[in-house]
């Protein structure tokens, strides 16, 4: 279901938002799908138990003064994949302000979300600031992937913040904050931290699993490594020259969780 999108006078406010629930018969079924403007939702074809879910990018943006807010629930039962059309293009808008992007996920016991969205891009002159919240009970499943590119090609990068917190049956195990671009703390460009590359990534992988047999911290290749966290959550991180070999890194870690 689309909805019209609310103009302020500071820029674009629009919202998604996803509830997906087991079916009792082993599949997946989509009681709300609905989005406003920008953030045009989808149902794709699915399989087996999985639903799957595309944001549609009708618009151009965030720009700055943009505010976008996305919720996904997966509820007992449920097996829910959401990716994305395209790249999200972060672009300077003609007010002062930045733009945000919250994102906020909720995933029940007994349900599995696989939150799979293309890069987000950080053009130059742009300012966004991205959070992304995750609530997950002690018996949920989650894949998250985060990439960030730094500019388009020949350009220099606009100022990205992004936060991403997660929770597992009420305790944090994550909670990190990545400045970049002007206006950045200082050291956010040198060697402990993204070193001249210009894309950064990261996959969360939680599975019950986990609490009883961690995977090992190791460097998978260069640029990337693997870390377990507390609960049954294990962390990715991985810098790269571009956004296809930041792809590559990643899937191949994840590819050694599996």
């Amino acid at each position: 279901m689309d909805r019209v999108t609310t103009t302020a006078p500071g820029g674009v406010r629009a919202s998604a938002r996803v509830l997906a629930r087991g079916d009792g018969r082993g599949g997946t079924v989509l009681p709300v799908l609905e989005g406003e403007g920008p953030l045009a939702v989808r149902r794709t074809r699915g399989s087996g138990a999985e639903a799957r879910v595309m944001l549609v990018g009708a618009m151009s943006g965030p720009l700055g003064g943009d505010h976008f807010t996305v919720g996904v629930h997966a509820e007992r039962g449920a097996r829910l994949r959401v990716g994305s059309a395209a790249a999200t293009l972060a672009l300077p808008g003609q007010v002062g302000t930045g733009a945000r992007y919250d994102v906020r996920l909720t995933v029940d016991d007994d349900a599995e979300l696989c939150w799979l969205p293309e890069q987000l891009i950080s053009a130059g002159g742009s300012d966004l600031h991205v959070t992304t919240s995750v609530d997950l009970a002690a018996g949920a499943r989650l894949l998250l992937r985060e990439e960030q590119v730094l500019g388009r090609a020949g350009e220099e990068p606009g100022r990205l913040t992004s936060r991403l917190t997660v929770r597992i049956d009420g305790s944090c195990v994550l909670d990190q904050e990545l400045a970049c671009g002007p206006g950045a703390p200082g050291g956010w460009d040198g060697p402990a931290g993204l070193a001249g590359h210009r894309a950064v990534g990261q996959l969360v992988v939680v599975r019950p699993e986990f609490g009883d047999a961690p995977p090992a911290a190791r460097v998978f290749e260069d640029g990337a490594a693997v870390m377990p966290l507390g609960g049954s959550a294990a962390l990715v991180t991985a810098v790269a020259p571009d956004g296809l070999r930041l792809r590559r890194l990643l899937d191949g870690a994840l590819a050694t969780l599996d």
